[in-house]
């Protein structure tokens, strides 16, 4: 069976050149699966492996859009409609430079694993264009926006793909997007994850990444007897996410104590408190001001801008019990993943996608610590997203509270697949493992139920 993996990720490199982050991705979930093929030969029949990594429909097309001053710029847009075996295609758009078509096909290929897991009946999909809405105003956002959803919506349905947000797109964003497909087709469904509470939206799918990935920290640690009460914890960056994994890390009496962005990171010995936390939000979500703003007005924390000429990151060699990377792709290293275990960190949840290299992954696994991979740790978002859909059918609202119960119910269950999964094929402790095992079976079995087609 090593041999036909082997062959099969020659043939996927030579077919995806130029695409190092979907191999990347790829490749992890292939190294899991040795022994699911070995035991369960019908997969290998049914080319599941060939058909998976292959989107069902890929889609680009120009975004034309106006400045304030009368400018004329050209955006590239995509979706990746990746797989829709067990539902509609579910996975965010992202609005950034860095963005490619090898980037969201990684990122679509993870969504397939990680709606799996999630147990709510969503397929994996992700989109978004190589605009920054960073500098830009309100109305060149709205005007970009609308001309994105021109042609976007003619590949979206409440019951074919519900798209959401992503980095780069928050509120703001989904609120013109909706606003547009709604005026094309004069109709008001929830065809967009992520709302406004007064036109469609959920109570806690703001918070629901950033709190699942702690909820899932603490089932991990549960396994061992312990929980977050006085742990210190590294966060990365400082957006929605990094927010409420601070939040909910101080609800369960841990210390948050470093959050970063683009030009650098500050680390605050005391903590990251309640007060402290609100000016965070304020700042970010409000002002859009930078985070070395705020050592300036708490000047105990120390402020360290981004050395671009280092090949690790500082903020992860600060000593700590926890950490939560929340920010982007491949932020952890091998220099990184090393300095967090000789530094005590012994839980990694992950709330970001795919942040830890493929060698920073096997840093952690080796030492044995708890180490949530991101298509299970981060999979609440997507959770409460399809929480959104459940009440949009029903045009019907649950209580904060009920969210919230929800939530931490489907993290619990999405624990115990990868805990279980990972034991039932000879690797205890290994969420990588049970991850992609669990989340593959489920998608291969429904894949040949549904025959050549899906």
């Amino acid at each position: 069976m090593a041999d036909y993996f082997t062959d099969f990720m020659e043939k996927l490199k030579a077919r995806n050149q130029a695409q190092p982050k979907f191999i990347q991705a790829a490749e992890e979930v292939v190294g899991s699966l040795i022994p699911v093929l070995d035991k369960h030969p019908k997969y290998k029949k049914a080319a599941i492996m060939e058909r998976i990594v292959e989107p069902e429909r890929v889609i680009m097309f120009r975004v034309p859009w106006e400045d304030d001053k009368g400018g004329y710029h050209v955006n590239r847009g995509f979706r990746i409609e990746m797989n829709s075996a067990i539902g509609p295609y579910k996975g965010g758009l992202r609005f950034h430079p860095t963005v490619d078509l090898g980037t969201l096909k990684f990122l679509a290929f993870e969504q397939v694993f990680k709606n799996a897991l999630t147990t709510l009946p969503m397929g994996g999909g992700k989109g978004g264009s190589d605009f920054d809405p960073k500098g830009k105003s309100d109305a060149e956002v709205m005007r970009f926006c609308q001309s994105f959803m021109s042609e976007l919506f003619r590949h979206i349905g409440p019951n074919t793909d519900i798209p959401a947000g992503d980095i780069g797109v928050g509120g703001r964003e989904i609120g013109y997007m909706f606003g547009m497909y709604k005026k094309l087709r004069n109709e008001f469904t929830g065809i967009l994850t992520g709302k406004g509470l007064n036109w469609g939206g959920s109570l806690i799918r703001p918070e629901a990444t950033g709190y699942g990935a702690v909820y899932f920290a603490s089932e991990m640690l549960e396994t061992r007897g312990e929980t977050l009460k006085d742990k210190t914890a590294l966060v990365s960056a400082s957006g929605n996410v990094a927010q409420y994994t601070c939040e909910k890390l101080l609800d369960l009496g841990a210390k948050p104590v470093t959050l970063s962005d683009s030009s650098g990171y500050i680390y605050d010995e005391e903590g990251i408190d309640r007060e402290k936390l609100a000016f965070v939000m304020e700042l970010k979500n409000l002002k859009r001001g930078r985070i070395k703003e705020y050592a300036e007005k708490y000047p105990k924390a120390v402020y360290t801008a981004v050395d671009k000429k280092l090949d690790y990151n500082p903020l992860w060699a600060h000593k700590a019990d926890t950490a939560f990377p929340s920010a982007t792709e491949n932020e952890i290293n091998a220099k990184d993943a090393k300095s967090l275990v000789d530094n005590g960190c012994y839980v990694v949840s992950e709330g970001a996608n795919m942040p830890t290299t493929t060698e920073g992954v096997k840093i952690f696994l080796d030492a044995g610590i708890l180490y949530g991979p991101g298509k299970a740790a981060n999979a609440g978002g997507v959770a409460v997203s399809g929480l959104e859909m459940t009440q949009n059918s029903l045009r019907y609202g649950w209580s904060r509270e009920e969210v919230d119960r929800k939530l931490n119910d489907i993290m619990k269950s999405i624990h115990r697949q990868c805990h279980e999964t990972a034991a039932e094929y000879g690797t205890p402790g290994n969420y990588v493992n049970g991850a992609n095992i669990a989340g593959f079976i489920k998608v291969a079995d429904t894949m040949i139920d549904l025959g050549l087609v899906a």
